[in-house]
């Protein structure tokens, strides 16, 4: 189980947070995800030993990207867009898999989720931008201080492991004239095209 106190785990807070910017609820339960996926796994990623299939395009995966090294760049991460809070690891060495699904709840009172309300539909006034500063915080603390088995439900993955990354070469738009990965580019009047210039 993750040793949230551990100095390990705040370097990685430190870390993460200067790859994203700021602290918030969404960063940390990257981080738990990323810290949880390691233990199972292995070290972090210096090419593509570790590949990382993302259900969603939160705050998380900044984490997922700082900790574990799999980046989009790299090609060792895969965005999937189901808009779910669930992170796929493989080891591409030994095989192993995990699948975690974040599942943490923490109840609010009324007040504070009335707070939430007023500050997503636009209310930006001094005592709510405090409340929602407080309340964050505290969920930040939540995550952090919880054991793993009430922030995630850890399993296999569901999927198989997916091919290496390709490079592939390119091609030279003719409506733009800008390149485009070959397997991106469009055919029109029997001439490659970029998406963009394809749908124009």
């Amino acid at each position: 189980m993750t040793d949230v106190s551990s100095p390990t785990h705040n370097d990685d807070l430190q870390k993460a947070a200067a790859f994203h910017g700021h602290v918030c609820p969404g960063l940390v339960f990257g981080l738990r995800a990323a810290r949880a996926a390691l233990e199972e796994l292995g070290p972090r990623a210096l090419d593509e030993e570790l590949v990382a299939i993302v259900e969603n395009d939160s705050c998380a995966v900044d984490a997922i990207q700082a900790l574990t090294g799999c980046t989009f760049g790299k090609g060792n991460l895969i965005f999937r867009d189901y808009g779910k809070q669930v992170y796929t690891f493989f080891n591409r060495t030994t095989g192993n898999s995990v699948r975690i699904a974040i599942e943490f709840k923490k109840s609010e009172s009324p007040e504070d989720s009335g707070m939430w309300e007023r500050y997503k539909k636009g209310d930006r006034s001094p005592e709510v931008i405090e409340a929602v500063a407080r309340i964050k915080a505290e969920k930040v603390r939540a995550i952090l201080e919880s054991p793993d088995d009430l922030i995630m439900r850890k399993s296999e993955a569901l999927e198989t492991l997916p091919n290496a990354a390709r490079i592939y070469p390119s091609a030279r738009c003719s409506a733009c004239g800008e390149a485009v990965m070959e397997p991106r580019a469009r055919i029109r009047d029997g001439l490659p095209v970029c998406i963009p210039c394809s749908t124009r």
